[in-house]
């Protein structure tokens, strides 16, 4: 009798769809609930995007969503407060599956964000991960598992990174560059403005760059049409609204048909 096949290695979902040329979405996750994060897990998204840059999350936090959302569709991602090995080690021991590291403006930043989420001789990534390895698919084999399938996206949202695009995009271990266009539009004097040609330059030099050395290319998008127009110039990753915002969204739903139907009906007198 032929020996039982070995189950498939288990691969990252997100690293999959990309390696197959499909896009990926992730909602951005900025309250400290795990009831929000694990509900958002099964909504349809890809990954979540666990905001540790410009929410009160904490790592403690981090670490019971990371809990919540084992063996749910969505994976979790974390961008770390500064790109520093220290933030990314510490994240990256939770169980994450991607680290999102802001600011990354020069190779050398590019090649620290590579590093930090790779053992040695790969990297110079600390040993530690016996949390990691309660939540990860394959805990028998965490060190070699983490270092194939760990996700690294780097936010490219300064000028200077603009000028140094070929050479961060040229950084093994860089999976995504992810435009920050808000930051990168404030980096160019243009306060937040997304129509300007300065901007839309800027975008096309980064795309440019992501093709030429087969990265992904990611941005943020806010509805189905953005993300059409998006995938048309090569985007593939995805990062969506936050869950206040889509709460915001749902509420908007009910209440402004809600406000005008109230609105519509006569006069009434409750009491007497």
């Amino acid at each position: 009798m032929s020996a039982p096949l070995s189950p498939p290695a288990w691969e990252n979902p997100v690293r999959r769809s990309l390696r197959e040329g499909r896009p990926v979405i992730g909602i951005t996750i900025t309250t400290p609930s795990v009831e929000i994060a694990a509900r958002a897990a099964t909504l349809g998204f890809d990954f979540l995007w666990i905001e540790m840059e410009h929410s009160p999350i904490t790592l403690e936090t981090l670490r019971s969503m990371v809990l919540a959302c084992r063996n749910l569709p969505a994976v979790p991602f974390a961008r770390v407060p500064v790109n520093e090995l220290w933030t990314a080690k510490r994240v990256l021991d939770m169980g994450v599956h991607g680290v999102i590291f802001p600011f990354t403006g020069t190779p050398e930043l590019a090649r620290q964000a590579a590093a930090a989420c790779r053992y040695p001789p790969r990297g110079r990534r600390g040993s530690g991960p016996s949390l990691a390895m309660l939540t990860w698919p394959e805990p028998q084999r965490y060190h070699d598992s983490a270092d194939e399938h760990v996700m690294v996206v780097a936010v490219i949202e300064e000028q200077r990174a603009v000028e140094q695009i070929d050479e961060i995009a040229a950084v093994e271990g860089i999976d995504v560059l992810f435009i920050g266009t808000s930051d990168l539009s404030f980096s160019l004097g243009l306060r937040g403005r997304q129509d300007d040609p300065l901007l839309q330059d800027a975008v096309a030099r980064i795309l440019d760059a992501a093709r030429r050395h087969n990265k992904i290319a990611g941005c943020p998008a806010r509805d189905a049409d953005q993300i059409r127009r998006f995938l048309d110039q090569g985007f593939l990753f995805f990062q969506a609204a936050t869950d206040l915002n889509f709460m915001a969204d749902g509420v908007r739903q009910l209440l402004d048909p809600f406000g005008k139907f109230i609105s519509s009906l006569p006069g009434r007198t409750i009491y007497g």
